[in-house]
């Protein structure tokens, strides 16, 4: 069952904050490391922060108006003037294979539908390659609108969808 998780949520429980930040630091190289504070003004400042289970699965999205300094995220803002940005969907090693990152977005489309959001957008590690992200997000029906080198040498293919 997916559920949402609230900034109070994620401040008040600590076996929920360290099952989230557990989680997403087994996947730093894919999403970016976060410590406690990071991760409590990322679901603070979240359209959605939704969870599978504890937290088998986790996905944190924004919307265009989310004070985030992620330089992804700033990217998107160049360029579109309303949209959700996600901006980490992961799965524990454990839960793969069950569609649970496919719940989590089609929740996510509901959400950005009902909130009158227009894209849907994200990037895609190219460099190091993310092959499954790749080809989940094309089966969802994400185009390709561009790619950056960022700081650390990562390369990222951006990728939209119309809603």
């Amino acid at each position: 069952m997916i559920h949402p998780v609230t900034f109070t949520d994620y401040d008040n429980d600590p076996t929920l904050r360290s099952a989230i930040l557990t989680l997403n630091n087994e996947h730093a190289i894919e999403l970016s490391f976060a410590d406690e504070a990071r991760m409590g003004m990322l679901v603070r400042e979240a359209f959605v922060v939704r969870r599978v289970g504890m937290v088998d699965a986790l996905l944190l999205a924004f919307d265009q108006d989310a004070p985030y300094d992620s330089a992804n995220f700033r990217w998107f803002c160049a360029r579109y003037s309303n949209f959700v940005y996600v901006d980490r969907v992961v799965v524990a090693s454990h839960a793969r294979g069950q569609g649970l990152a496919r719940a989590l977005y089609e929740q996510l489309f509901a959400s950005a539908r009902a909130a009158g959001k227009t894209h849907i957008v994200c990037e895609v590690n190219a460099d190091p390659p993310n092959p499954a992200s790749e080809a989940f997000h094309r089966a969802f029906g994400f185009n390709a609108v561009g790619t950056a080198r960022l700081e650390k040498g990562k390369t990222v293919t951006y990728l939209a969808i119309a809603l």
